[in-house]
């Protein structure tokens, strides 16, 4: 038995040397540095190409976000422009009429002229989508008039309703942009 364990404990001779596999060589550990160092160099490569493509997408939203502020800037700034525009021939128009009344004595044409801008004026509202409020012997509603007093009404039909109006109320595309000043009866 004693042979047996010795042979079993020897390895057999085959021509190569035996190597055990659990202790590195230095050729293996030289060669696993190499593989290891390629790999970090890689990652390093892949990191900074990432970060890279990072700092890029970072600069381009803060450009598009300056961009577009820039825009909203100017799209408030010029909002108003084509109202404006389309009003100027309103300005002539009463430019016109006041050097007429400078010289005319024909109060009558005067009149007319004054009236023709004032229905121009309606019109370009109107075109724009300002409307009036009606007032007249309507009854008193809060989202649309303000009561600025009141006062006894004449009949009991105008009870809670609108005798007088102080300055006529708008709405733009049927938003309020100004409450018309009431008297209300009561």
């Amino acid at each position: 038995m004693t042979k047996q364990k010795h042979t079993e404990e020897t390895p057999e001779v085959t021509g190569k040397p035996q190597v055990d596999e659990t202790i590195p060589t230095t050729e293996t550990t030289e060669d696993a540095a190499d593989i290891i160092e390629d790999e970090l160099e890689t990652m390093s490569m892949k990191c900074a190409e990432l970060n890279d493509k990072n700092l890029r997408l970072m600069a381009e939203f803060d450009n598009y976000r300056k961009r577009t502020l820039k825009e909203r800037i100017d799209l408030l700034k010029t909002a108003g422009e084509k109202v404006l525009v389309d009003m100027l021939p309103l300005v002539d128009d009463f430019e016109r009429g006041l050097k007429v009344m400078e010289t005319s004595e024909d109060v009558q044409s005067v009149k007319d002229g004054v009236e023709l801008i004032y229905s121009k004026f309606i019109s370009f509202l109107l075109q724009n989508g300002v409307k009036a409020i009606p007032t007249e012997n309507e009854i008193f509603d809060t989202q649309f008039h303000e009561a600025i007093t009141t006062f006894p009404a004449p009949s009991k039909d105008l009870k809670g309703k609108i005798i007088d109006c102080v300055a006529k109320g708008y709405t733009m595309n049927d938003k309020v942009i100004r409450f018309s000043k009431v008297v209300v009866g009561e």
